[in-house]
């Protein structure tokens, strides 16, 4: 039984592009600039990637004026960032879907990044941690994209590929399709969205 949604809410990183690189350098540029510790790329994928920024500074203990710089900074690693092989063929081929996105990436980050692949087209609607009170794992931002759409949870597909997307979009009533995580539906790459969707 194949899905049919009334729309589909894709997060941004790791899910359309690769910005693992981006973030990673940022952080580290923003840890440099307040005299802290940088991160080793082991231990930024074994703590804090994939979590909401503003978390990872409360878990480390730093200031929240270290995630402001980290957010900062991002915007000068942007070209780090790459569009993975199969996003703009997936997009594309779920046409006839309304799309949102929603990202706990600042909204002048996401929007570039969305327009530097020029992806940005085929969003409905684009959310970010700067549109709710709190980031996911929290469900605001699920819940908000849906009433937007004037659509219910129930109706909405979540793809997500952390623990983080999966658990706002059970706490709004999504499905939740992710990849490389466990959710609903489990997938490998984007591309094998097509597969669990009906046209």
């Amino acid at each position: 039984m194949k899905l049919k949604p009334k729309a589909i809410l894709f997060d941004l990183d790791g899910v359309l592009v690769d910005s693992f690189d981006a973030w990673l350098a940022a952080l580290n540029d923003a840890l440099k600039f307040y005299n802290h510790k940088e991160l080793t790329k082991e231990n930024f994928i074994d703590r804090y990637w994939g979590h909401d920024l503003f978390d990872n500074i409360k878990e480390m203990n730093l200031t929240y004026e270290v995630g402001e710089a980290c957010n900062n900074f991002y915007k000068n690693h942007i070209g780090k960032v790459k569009i993975f092989p199969k996003t703009k063929e997936t997009l594309l081929k779920l046409n006839n879907y309304r799309k949102g996105l929603i990202t706990n990436t600042p909204k002048d980050s996401a929007v570039n990044v969305l327009k530097q692949f020029d992806i940005y087209r085929y969003f409905e609607l684009v959310l970010t941690s700067n549109d709710v009170e709190k980031s996911k794992p929290d469900p605001e931002i699920v819940i908000k994209s849906c009433k937007l759409l004037k659509l219910k949870p129930e109706e909405v597909i979540l793809v997500g590929d952390t623990n983080s997307d999966v658990k706002a979009g059970r706490a709004a009533g999504c499905r939740v399709i992710g990849i490389n995580v466990e959710a609903d539906y489990r997938i490998k790459d984007i591309f094998e969205i097509t597969s669990l969707i009906n046209f």
